[in-house]
């Protein structure tokens, strides 16, 4: 999947479109067409030099020399009663045409240069930060990255969601700043938080290493501070094992929301401190735990989406459009994403999304809302009708 907001494919190297090609062809049964009915004194032909410079950005260097070729016949042939061009015209047509060839042998090797280096790029981007699956574990996924910064895949945001002896864990994070100046830092917590999963029992001391992993990257190879304001906020979640619960962790970060039907909740998870400030925060993070009813879901969302703002200046409201987009048949992370989009005309910040739901997704919704109904006759104490919430 392409986090990056595509651009033309003519324009990435890729072979140009229909129109383009036909585009050169056409102008010139146009112009040769014009000229037939226009009266003798106006000349029309002479139009036809522009065209071979035209076809070398839509042609090889053997179709812009034909087309060229093409040209020249029309202008230098009476007969024809296209032009009557002689000596030098002819001589500056044909030149005009012998750089039309140089340009598109130029442009074609380029091209080809330019699929190479992209193809390169997003292969090494999309090693950092793949595609969130489908499934992991008992997880159901879904995930969307889009970029800030034109032509990229990676930036600033990062997500990933992995199993290991511990459950299934999954993190959301944002890096100061975005872009590819952001990428070594994305890069350096995801192979902290992958180890993390397999090596660290507790969720905070997941953060807690990633803590340290990203005071080692502020910290120049002389042992100096190189970024000392460099930091990260952060969610972590966690699916233990045989339980139908939910551990966070959050670094500053926005809380996730909890979907239940048709309702949009915050989740109450207390916030410790960003990652990477060195405040000491990550050993004693506050650890939230949710019982979800069969059904709910958990959305876990950067800045990006939050502080995006439309023309009037209002930040996007997120939890009040989820229950709106929730019924959309693409998907509720797509359905954001488009939303998005609309409102903002394009964010200005690295945009992630995930949704995570156990294997209890799938309950039918008569099901679902009888054992929330259940819950919430049970539970006085449980501190949310229907969605007992455990305290931070």
């Amino acid at each position: 999947m392409r986090r990056g907001r595509e651009e033309p494919g003519w324009l990435r190297g890729a072979p140009p479109p229909r129109w383009a090609r036909l585009a050169p062809v056409a102008a010139l049964v146009v112009l040769v067409l014009a000229q037939a009915v226009t009266p003798g004194d106006v000349e029309l032909g002479y139009f036809l030099a522009a065209l071979p410079p035209v076809a070398a950005f839509a042609y090889g260097a053997v179709g812009t020399a034909v087309f060229a070729a093409l040209v020249l016949v029309l202008l230098g042939v009476p007969a024809i009663g296209v032009a009557h061009a002689r000596g030098s015209d002819l001589a500056t047509v044909a030149a005009v045409g012998l750089l039309s060839v140089v340009i598109a042998l130029v442009r074609r090797r380029r091209d080809a240069q330019l699929v190479s280096v992209r193809t390169v790029a997003e292969a090494a981007q999309l090693a950092v930060l793949p595609p969130v699956p489908p499934r992991v574990g008992p997880v159901h996924c879904s995930g969307l990255y889009r970029a800030a910064q034109r032509g990229t895949l990676v930036g600033g945001d990062l997500y990933d969601v992995r199993a290991g002896p511990f459950g299934v864990r999954a993190l959301v994070a944002d890096v100061q700043g975005h872009g590819l100046a952001a990428v070594a830092t994305v890069a350096a917590l995801l192979g902290a938080f992958r180890e993390a999963v397999l090596d660290d029992t507790e969720l905070v001391a997941v953060a807690a290493r990633l803590d340290r992993r990203l005071r080692v990257e502020g910290t120049r190879p002389d042992g100096a501070e190189g970024h000392p304001e460099l930091f990260v906020t952060a969610v972590l979640v966690e699916f233990p094992p045989g339980q139908d619960l939910v551990r966070l962790v959050s670094c500053g970060h926005p809380p996730p929301l909890l979907l239940s039907g048709t309702s949009v909740e915050e989740v109450a998870v207390e916030p410790g401190p960003p990652l990477g400030l060195g405040l000491g925060g990550a050993e004693s993070s506050k650890v939230a735990e949710v019982r979800p009813a069969p059904g709910d879901r958990l959305l876990l969302y950067t800045d990006g989406v939050t502080e995006a703002r439309d023309r009037a200046g209002h930040f996007y409201p997120l939890a009040a459009r989820v229950p709106v987009l929730s019924r959309d048949p693409g998907g509720l992370v797509r359905a954001i994403w488009d939303d998005l989009l609309e409102f903002s005309g394009g964010p200005r910040d690295d945009v992630a999304l995930l949704l995570l739901s156990l294997d209890g997704t799938a309950a039918p919704p008569g099901r679902a809302r009888g054992l929330r109904e259940a819950a919430a006759r049970l539970g006085e104490r449980g501190g949310r009708s229907g969605l007992p919430k455990a305290g931070c």
